[in-house]
């Protein structure tokens, strides 16, 4: 027993989303229905408004709520509102004009759904198991206090440089949705492969010098992984070290502007870099699966397209984009600095994912890009989907098929972490 965080199976906090108005359905045939009066929650049932609603709900097979109109990859290029099944107990509470929605539910519960929404339950058991653990460590990294230090993000005339981490989130641990880990309830739940994934890892997590590892992870690295500094806050963490996701050795400095262009317009040999169809169909979802160029990518735009889209999403007038500049570049070839050139203002702009937000009408599939202009506007050549941080799930899924265990997994994404019984089954 490693006692020294929880010395058995916690209890998590999941904000599920904020809602207008509610109408959940019980796997008993109930409605309950909530509405906001006078800036209060109000139940028919209940026939009186209240601060907070604590709705008991149940944790066996067959129980649930069904709740509509839940967003998923809120801001991304999937996103979309689905009607949701939750097992566990729910605080309803009305907040800034809303009503949030918050799901109690049990860490092994709720891994149950994060690994079927992250992933499809069909996919290599290996990469399952290894799943198990990095979201399990990820979860109860956040319950142990492990959210980094809040540090401001820069804001000038000349430059923005911030980042979007969950430690904006006060009234529960985590959200539901691809901000934090994807959680879409009894939805995704449905496969046997995942509940043995998680039994026979029960309770495993990773660790470094006596921490729970802060277990990041994206869908497709392309080929090198990146530092969490240079996505998130300025904390370096030695198990996040840059890994080359090859079978063989790449030495190439990435952060080197000539290296990178080189490395993201060829398509070098990486675990990640897998075209097989029938291995990604039991990999990914089916909303994820709706796109297939995750490990090279390119996208086009005209200078009005651009300049209307960075308009748009930063709110500032920048006039016709006249040019992208990389500045710096981390160790995946990702951008985290880029200089935004336009007739009427020029700015600076980081870390990775606002540079993905303010290029795109939802978000640029990774900040390893390339950029290439012509007389009609400009053309984005890209590496990867998602941050880059910690564990590939492609690359994960080949080396699970290569035959490569769930330790041999963790290991190569997560260097010098210690595997570990967080607690027993009572």
């Amino acid at each position: 027993m490693y006692s020294k965080f929880f010395d058995r199976e916690p209890i998590m906090m999941v904000g599920i989303g904020s809602f207008d108005e509610l109408n959940i359905k019980t796997s008993v045939g109930e409605n309950i229905c909530v509405s906001i009066v006078d800036g209060k929650l109000f139940s028919e049932g209940l026939g009186k408004s209240l601060d907070g609603i604590y709705l008991r709900g149940g944790r066996d097979d067959d129980s649930y709520m069904e709740i509509p109109g839940v967003e998923i990859g809120i801001g991304f290029h999937w996103s979309r509102k689905e009607t949701q099944r939750f097992k566990g107990d729910f605080m309803l509470r009305y907040i800034d004009g809303k009503i949030l929605v918050i799901n109690y539910i049990p860490v092994e519960m709720y891994l149950q759904s994060v690994i079927s929404s992250e992933m499809n339950g069909d996919c290599p058991k290996e990469l399952l198991k290894a799943h198990a653990v990095i979201s399990r460590s990820w979860a109860l990294n956040r319950m142990d206090g492990g959210v980094p230090s809040y540090q401001k993000p820069y804001i000038s005339d000349y430059e923005i440089r911030t980042w979007y981490d969950n430690g904006v989130h006060k009234l529960f641990d985590v959200c539901a949705d691809d901000h934090c880990q994807r959680y879409q309830g009894v939805t995704r739940a449905v496969n046997p492969n995942v509940k043995t994934a998680i039994e026979e890892t029960y309770g495993e997590i990773l660790v470094y010098h006596n921490e729970i590892c802060d277990t990041r992870f994206s869908k497709c690295c392309g080929g090198a992984s990146e530092l969490f500094e240079n996505c998130w806050q300025d904390k370096h963490y030695d198990y996040l070290e840059k890994i080359d996701d090859f079978n063989e050795n790449f030495t190439e400095d990435l952060t080197v502007e000539e290296n990178a262009v080189k490395f993201i317009k060829s398509s070098p040999k990486a675990y990640c870099n897998t075209s097989d169809k029938k291995l990604l169909s039991k990999i990914l979802n089916s909303y994820d699966n709706e796109y297939s160029d995750f490990y090279r990518w390119k996208i086009s735009y005209t200078f009005e397209e651009l300049s209307e889209i960075v308009k748009e999403k930063s709110g500032e007038d920048y006039g016709k984009i006249l040019d992208l500049i990389p500045l710096q570049r981390g160790t995946s070839g990702r951008i985290f600095r880029l200089k935004i050139v336009g007739e009427k203002k020029t700015k600076i702009v980081g870390k990775e994912l606002e540079i993905r937000r303010l290029l795109s009408k939802t978000h640029l599939y990774s900040s390893a890009f390339t950029v290439e202009k012509n007389s009609d506007g400009f053309s984005l050549y890209g590496a990867g989907w998602g941050h880059g941080v910690g564990l590939c799930q492609i690359g994960a899924a080949v080396m699970a098929e290569q035959g490569f265990n769930y330790v041999d997994i963790l290991k190569h994404y997560y260097k010098g972490a210690n595997l570990l019984k967080c607690y027993n089954e009572d």
